[in-house]
């Protein structure tokens, strides 16, 4: 039984469960949007309440600053150029970068959208949704976990502000009323389109399971635990969760999403004009995981939403995450 119920906690990996707060023991596989915001907040603890110059809150700073030591340094982050659509795209180079993610989850992939597309390297640990041995270093219990020489950051989008302010120091937070709209709405929202239809029946439960078990780390037994278990239990919580979120037709729930978003564009080639904003990236981050499943090539075959994504692999490029 234990097993079982370690089981349904991968569950929630892509309903969007992986980067809110716990829920309440008889809910706990449905997403809580209103606790989504209320754990995390711009105050990032880390072990410690000494905070280093950059605003994170570091677990050797308070050690280091009688001796004037710091756990990320400038200096150790050069500032390096490259070119995307003939314009330059301003990037940086920590030492390390190590994130700490579930392959399918759609606020680890938001990250990983922002660090391939700025030319970021970063090393991923694949996180046992089933026993999370991989983080009980932390005590931040969700992913994505992301740790910059030697810093933890937690929450996606407290984690790309953060980055996005040291990739660009002159533009320290985003001056665009309309890039801010559209990052909400994918977190509360967008996200909350994608159980239902990802789940929509068994046999899709079934073809996502397989993905998330195949690139999760699990062992033999747990995957083939995973895989039937959570496709079973998911295939009932995407019902209530889409009575949570008043959605009666999930592909119409999906398609319409897509339209909304294409809608926004304008006729631009990217949200941002000619070159992806944090709005372009968070969409597609959030897109990607269900790209080749039977829902995300539903979407592209009826919508208009596959020239942008086309688009945006074009922008975003090759991944920087670095395969040992």
């Amino acid at each position: 039984m234990r097993r079982i119920n370690g089981v349904r906690v991968l569950s929630r990996i892509v309903s969007g469960e992986a980067n809110t707060a716990t829920v309440t023991a008889d809910r706990r596989l449905l997403h809580p949007s209103a606790v989504h915001r209320t754990f995390i907040g711009s105050d990032i603890r880390c072990f410690s309440q000494a905070k280093n110059p950059f605003g994170l809150y570091c677990p050797s700073f308070a050690r280091n600053v009688a001796g004037n030591g710091r756990c990320f340094s400038v200096a150790s982050s050069s500032s390096v150029h490259d070119v995307v659509n003939d314009l330059p795209r301003l990037s940086f180079a920590p030492k390390d970068v190590v994130l700490y993610q579930y392959e399918a989850c759609p606020f680890c992939n938001k990250v990983k959208a922002f660090l391939d597309y700025y030319n970021v390297p970063y090393k991923v640990v694949e996180v046992n949704p089933i026993f999370k041995k991989e983080i009980k270093w932390s005590e931040y219990k969700k992913v994505p976990i992301l740790m910059v020489d030697g810093v933890q950051m937690v929450d996606s989008t407290d984690i790309i502000d953060k980055l996005y302010k040291r990739i660009h120091p002159e533009n320290s937070t985003s001056d665009s009323e309309e890039e801010r709209k559209w990052l909400g709405w994918v977190d509360n929202h967008l996200v909350h389109v994608l159980s239902p239809n990802i789940y929509r029946n068994y046999k899709e439960a079934l073809e996502s399971f397989n993905y998330i078990t195949t690139h999760g780390n699990f062992s033999f037994t747990q995957r083939i635990i995973a895989k039937y278990g959570g496709a079973t239990a998911m295939y009932f919580v995407s019902k209530k969760l889409k009575e949570k979120h008043n959605i009666t037709d999930e592909r119409k729930a999906l398609y319409g999403a897509a339209e909304t978003w294409v809608e926004a564009l304008k006729d631009r080639q990217f949200l941002g004009g000619p070159n992806p904003n944090l709005a372009d990236l968070a969409v597609f981050g959030v897109l990607r995981p269900i790209r080749h499943l039977q829902s995300g090539i539903d979407m592209v075959e009826n919508t208009r939403v596959g020239e942008w994504y086309s688009r945006m692999e074009d922008a975003v490029g090759e991944s920087s995450r670095i395969v040992s």
